[in-house]
């Protein structure tokens, strides 16, 4: 079973098949990803995997962050060691700049264990999940692909307004969850069933088709995807 890595996005490029169809790639730095903790139904209420990924470090780590993945001296683990309290199990490596949590079975995995990129060895398609593109604030064409007013006489300085909103005498009021300029982007988003094209294990590699949320240099998460079975055969694998 493949549980996910977390990565980095190193950007898009393109690739060529022995057929000369160009490929559209994003290039992801997919681990390797330390396991942090593992959350179990008998102590959590939940299984879970904690993964974390790129070394922080020390002098710009937290106490709580270094206490997170090392043992280290504390009142809490005075006190749990004088009452014969054993302290879940510590990775015993660097502070990590991302973690994350995926929901999955955790039989056989244990707490200090690597996963690196070829978890993806067997698998087809992937979800990749990440924060988009902040692009501050935006109007209705740029948000929401409104067309916009009609570029005639009669419209003056307003062609790329939203236009009117209200509901005349009733309800006299504008609806809840009305489409508006506002914030647009900078929010957590999932593009699914991207197709792997290479998983490059030297180099910690993991070329994926098409684009995925976030700029150059973003966190991301990446999963098997659940949305479709695996076909046979994958055509865009190139290696």
């Amino acid at each position: 079973m493949c549980i996910g890595l977390l990565g980095q996005k190193l950007g898009m490029s393109q690739l060529f098949t022995e057929q000369g169809e160009v490929i559209p790639v994003t290039v992801i730095q997919a681990g390797p990803c330390t396991t942090l903790q593992v959350k179990t139904l008998e102590r959590d209420g939940y299984e879970a995997v904690q993964l974390g990924y790129k070394d922080k470090p020390r002098r710009l780590a937290r106490r709580s962050e270094r206490g997170h993945v090392a043992k280290i001296d504390s009142k809490r683990q005075k006190a749990a060691a004088a009452a014969n309290v054993a302290l879940p199990k510590k990775a015993d490596c660097e502070p990590k700049r991302f973690i994350r949590e995926f929901r999955v079975p955790v039989e056989g995995v244990e707490v200090g264990q690597v996963f690196d990129v070829e978890v993806f060895n067997d698998v087809y398609a992937v979800d990749v999940t990440a924060n988009s593109k902040g692009r501050g604030t935006a109007g209705v064409m740029k948000r929401h692909n409104f067309s916009g007013q009609r570029m005639t006489h009669g419209v003056k300085k307003c062609h790329r307004h939203l236009g009117g909103t209200g509901c005349s005498s009733y309800p006299s009021r504008v609806l809840k969850g009305k489409r508006m300029a506002g914030h647009y982007g900078a929010a957590r988003c999932t593009v699914r069933n991207q197709k792997i094209v290479v998983v490059d294990k030297e180099n910690n590699l993991l070329v994926i088709r098409g684009a995925v949320p976030g700029p150059t240099g973003a966190y991301v998460m990446i999963r098997p995807t659940n949305k479709l079975p695996a076909p046979k055969h994958n055509k865009w694998r190139l290696a």
